[in-house]
């Protein structure tokens, strides 16, 4: 079975985009579409990183299994708030960390936000961030709006069904993309 990290992005006080994160962790193993785990990046309590890690003397033990983490899933899903049309600094942070651990790595977006777009202007600039460090983004996105009103804390969305048919049309690109990447390795 294929293994995807969920990376929850916002460390921010009372985010909600951690909400999704948790749907996806559940949608995923209750349909046996795949391993997962959530790289919650609040509780990785990463400092602001001053060099890339392979570059860094003495890595911190989240550090490494961070980016163990990420080497060693078939694919990643990003979950990102969007904050003032951008992306938070926590994510932008672990990507920069790494670099060869990004190289080719299927990776899908799932962008939220509070109000009607869904976090859609993100997007481009995750997406060209991401394609500079060589990973390989998915070419199909998950938008969320009016995050509070769609999922509960628990990660359960309102709309179960709805919800869930875009949820299994997003992560079919995904786990295309997994399995062409295992193909061409």
């Amino acid at each position: 079975m294929s293994h995807i990290a969920i990376v929850s992005s916002s460390i921010r006080t009372g985010r909600q985009s951690h909400r999704v994160a948790l749907f996806f962790k559940n949608f995923l193993e209750e349909n046996n579409f795949a391993s997962t785990e959530i790289l919650d990046l609040l509780q990785f309590n990463f400092p602001l990183f001053t060099e890339r890690l392979s570059k860094k003397p003495e890595p911190s033990a989240g550090m490494l299994d961070f980016a163990e983490k990420i080497k060693a899933a078939d694919g990643v899903l990003i979950v990102t708030p969007e904050y003032n049309g951008g992306y938070p600094a926590s994510l932008k942070n672990v990507i920069d960390l790494l670099l060869i651990e990004w190289r080719r790595k299927p990776v899908a977006i799932s962008t939220v936000s509070s109000g009607t777009m869904g976090g859609s202007q993100v997007i481009m600039s995750l997406q060209f961030t991401l394609w500079k460090m060589q990973a390989w983004t998915v070419p199909a996105m998950f938008t969320v709006s009016n995050v509070s009103e769609t999922f509960d804390e628990r990660g359960i969305p309102t709309d179960k069904a709805t919800v869930e048919k875009r949820a299994s049309k997003f992560l079919d690109e995904l786990l295309w993309c997994m399995e062409a990447a295992k193909k061409m390795m």
